[in-house]
């Protein structure tokens, strides 16, 4: 019997990869974003300033995206397996180190910048096959894919929580590590980097339609940093990287210093990750059928009003309501923009276009954090910068309005 498109003859392993890609995001960002769990316990451990607590989280929240431009040629080159199972390797090694660290460089070392190799080295890597295997349902399974970082954002404060009750953080990030190892190898190895090294089609077809044109090959990396929509959504993803990560790091001081309990600020940082949950599950499928470039645009306009709406909130019901809110649109904003950067250039080079676009991101996830703290530092107060943040978000979201849509900019500007 011959083959008919949307049929395939074997089971499509293309769920699997996306299930392979999610655990492995869990993992390695669980073991990142566990870090407010952290920030009470490191600043009574090594009292000074809110700004150097902050610096071990930009340190390593910086080498994510740096890393990723490395990362994601080289996996392109060898192969996602071997790349994620090192990158998970790294994480795991960080925090045993940070673990046994005696002052707060020693801890900074170790996990900033062992942990920042390690996600760096399985973001990318880990996300770009998904790009390959899918085509009409690409931001449903991108957005399933990376709602495994929404898992780890929540998880992951609340498991080193609940290790803290019953011993102290160097504990928590010496059994967080060596779990993250152990399972994220494991999971790594349940990557295939596309369906045709194994015989099948992107969204599950069996085959290409008879007489159907093979798709587009897609932009070769160096041509497509030259593109228009490329460099506009390079400068809107760096505006953007500067606050992004201010919430991760200052909700929990943020809360401490309205009287609200270490527990319950934990908590509600917690919820950044369920709100990035719902984002990453329901927007991906929402922006399939909406398009994907409109919606990540919307996330960025939501991202900058929440800002606005945190920089007034007194207790913990308005937290709480700001973190679940920006948790979506967070969620949303980074479904979407690996999918639509490869909707307008093609998966040729997904992962080094992929991994070089996040590069964008580094130098604001660098400073943002450190920047709040050292402004709170100077000012006793987070009215500064999160003012100055809602300006940047804004910006960046007025450029994302600028980019053209997907399809005609293709139609006209076919890969060279």
């Amino acid at each position: 019997m011959s083959a008919v498109p949307g049929r395939p003859s074997a089971p499509f392993l293309g769920w699997r990869v996306v299930g392979a890609s999610f655990a492995v995001l869990t993992l390695a960002f669980g073991a990142a974003y566990a870090f407010p769990a952290f920030f009470d316990p490191l600043a009574r451990e090594f009292p000074g300033s809110r700004g150097n607590i902050a610096l071990v989280f930009a340190v390593c929240g910086g080498l994510f995206f740096v890393v990723g431009a490395v990362a994601g040629p080289v996996a392109d080159r060898i192969g996602s397996r071997s790349v994620v199972s090192a990158g998970l390797l790294l994480v795991g090694a960080g925090l045993v180190l940070a673990s046994f660290g005696r002052t707060l460089w020693e801890v900074l070392l170790a996990f900033g910048i062992g942990a920042g190799l390690g996600v760096g080295f399985a973001y990318v890597p880990a996300v770009s096959p998904v790009q390959r295997w899918f085509v009409r349902q690409r931001g449903r399974a991108s957005g399933f894919a990376v709602a495994g970082i929404g898992v780890g954002t929540f998880a992951g404060p609340l498991l080193a929580t609940a290790i803290m009750s019953a011993a102290d953080w160097r504990t928590a990030w010496l059994a967080i590590g060596i779990g993250v190892a152990v399972l994220g190898v494991l999971a790594a190895q349940f990557l295939i980097d596309a369906p045709d090294r194994v015989g099948q089609q992107p969204d599950g077809d069996a085959a290409p339609a008879p007489g159907a044109a093979a798709p587009p090959k897609g932009w070769a990396l160096r041509p497509a940093l030259a593109t228009k929509p490329f460099l506009l959504l390079y400068a809107a993803a760096g505006l953007l990287s500067v606050p992004l990560f201010v919430p991760f790091v200052h909700i929990v001081p943020f809360a401490r210093d309205l009287g609200i309990t270490q527990g319950t600020a934990v908590l509600l940082a917690s919820f950044i990750g369920i709100g990035s949950i719902v984002g990453r599950f329901g927007l991906g499928t929402l922006a399939d059928r909406l398009g994907r470039r409109a919606t990540m645009s919307a996330m960025f306009m939501g991202l900058t009003i929440m800002l606005a709406f945190w920089l007034v909130s007194g207790n913990a019901w308005m937290i709480g309501a700001f973190a679940l809110l920006y948790g979506v649109c967070y969620g949303g904003f980074v479904a979407l923009v690996p999918a639509v950067i490869i909707d307008y250039l093609g998966a040729r080079s997904a992962g080094a276009i992929i991994g070089a676009l996040y590069t964008s991101v580094a130098p604001g996830t660098l400073i943002g954090p450190p920047l709040a703290g050292y402004a709170y530092d100077l000012w006793g107060s987070y009215t500064v910068p999160l003012a100055a943040s809602i300006a940047l978000m804004g910006l960046a979201t007025l450029i994302t309005f600028a980019a053209p849509d997907p399809a005609k900019w293709r139609a006209e500007n076919p890969a060279p």
